[in-house]
């Protein structure tokens, strides 16, 4: 066993790591598809969308050939609707609510038609938004990611000089450096962004780090209000014996390393275990399995109906040959001359709902080991919280506390997305963007 790069052929890693929902490739076909939708009144699709895009109207409106108009709705809602067409879990959104599932057929293919439009606007660079003069009034946003970029495009509507503070070298955040690379390419990221971007009145400085290049309080001084949508980065520990080893790395790193290198100069083991039952874990796991790993095992502390991840993710990591362990919890990680050799896991039982009103798991003293030259950890991520607390934000272990209209304790400071709820999907980070700039706005006398 080992952990090596350059595993597989150029020509495999572009088709492993090639569209795994490849889009409509004609425009015929996704009339076809458009003329399925029945119009719904009052549409369980769009009320399950967190930014409430109108799906029947902008549906019909491919069907009708209005593709620009279609855009236009999509965008006008969610600003990174391109993006979300690819990564949201739909099959519990916009897709899991179309009426169709009532009658046992299959739903609106909502996402790939929300893709064609808006991939559509942005790849023509088509100008859907006309921003208003300049106001005088200026808001600084931390981080490019899906909330701080929705918010910095909301404001710029309005006529607001917006400065973007973002710590990597690209825009993008989750999106960019988060996400399995066959959902969405990097490529696809800098097309979104910049579109995004061109709207004017943003200006996004890179390689600016809160904490560390700015302050909360210098830019409280420079700017009239200001938007933090950090997220969320840090990676869960495990707090077991070994976790030091040669051969262990987090998820968040993995990815992250995965989304800024060629796929050749990425190591991975023969035999892996992944900790976690997540959207994550499902993505570190099918990426080593495209990667070149020969075994990966999903290891997961309660039972199939109780994980975290959509059936959806779940078979796509059972068709890349994923095994999976349930009812079982890492307990020790075994090494030799420093590396992975084994890993020692509790087998575990389902007691009474913990707090999240899940049963939780419950140690029955009962031990296995498995073979393995690499864990990854993908068993959560958490906030901030020091980073945070210096800045003398109110939080709850790291969670930012707002009210009603995204302020925090401190005036004129808001906040949105994963930094405040711990975590949730790409979609509802756009709205707590989108949230954050109504607030700003009506902070502002705007």
């Amino acid at each position: 066993m080992s952990i090596q790069n350059n595993r597989l052929s150029k020509e495999i890693f572009a088709e492993n790591f090639s569209d795994v929902h490849p889009p409509f490739e004609h425009a015929e076909g996704a009339a076809i598809e458009a003329d399925r939708c029945i119009n719904c009144y009052d549409a369980p699709c769009t009320k399950s969308c967190p930014t409430s895009i109108d799906v029947p109207l902008f549906i019909k409106q491919i069907s009708s050939g209005n593709i620009r108009g279609s855009a236009r709705t999509i965008l006008s809602s969610n600003i990174m609707g391109g993006a979300c067409s690819k990564v949201c879990p739909v099959e519990k959104l916009c897709e899991g609510s179309c009426v169709y599932n009532l009658l046992e057929e299959e739903p609106i293919a909502i996402a790939k038609l929300q893709r064609y439009a808006a991939e559509k606007a942005i790849k023509e660079n088509w100008k859907l938004f006309e921003r208003k003069p300049s106001n005088g009034k200026k808001v600084a946003v931390v981080g490019a990611g899906p909330a701080g970029l929705a918010c910095a495009h909301a404001l710029s509507l309005q006529g607001v000089d917006v400065t973007i503070f973002e710590k990597e070298e690209k825009s993008g955040g989750l999106m960019t450096y988060g996400v399995a690379a066959y959902k969405v390419t990097p490529e696809f990221c800098k097309e979104e962004t910049d579109y995004i971007l061109s709207l004017g009145g943003i200006d996004v400085q890179y390689k600016k780090e809160l904490g560390k290049d700015i302050t909360l309080v210098g830019l409280q001084q420079k700017f009239d209000a200001v938007f933090l949508g950090i997220g969320v980065g840090i990676a869960r520990s495990l707090d077991i014996p070994g976790e030091e080893l040669d051969g262990v790395v987090d998820a968040i790193s993995f990815i992250y390393d995965l989304r800024t290198n060629d796929y050749s100069k990425i190591a991975v083991g023969d035999k892996v275990a992944v900790i976690g039952m997540g959207m994550t874990a499902i993505d570190v796991a099918t990426q080593s399995k495209r990667l070149g790993a020969k075994e990966v095992t999903m290891i997961y502390r309660r039972t199939e109906d109780e994980k975290p991840c959509t059936d959806v993710e779940l078979d796509l990591a059972k068709l890349d040959g994923c095994s999976f362990i349930w009812l079982a919890s890492p307990k020790e990680i075994i090494g030799e001359n420093g590396k992975v050799k084994k890993l020692v896991c509790s087998k575990m039982k389902l007691g009474d709902p913990d707090a999240s009103g899940r049963r939780a798991p419950v140690d029955t003293g009962e031990t296995f080991t498995i073979d393995v030259d690499m864990v990854i950890k993908a068993a959560g991520q958490i906030p901030f919280e020091e980073l945070v607390n210096k800045s003398s934000v109110q939080n709850k272990s790291g969670k930012i506390a707002i009210n009603n209209k995204s302020e925090t304790n401190l005036k004129g400071v808001f906040a949105g997305g994963d930094s405040v709820n711990g975590g949730k999907e790409v979609v509802d980070a756009v709205q707590a963007g989108k949230d954050g700039a109504k607030g700003i706005l009506e902070y502002l006398g705007l």
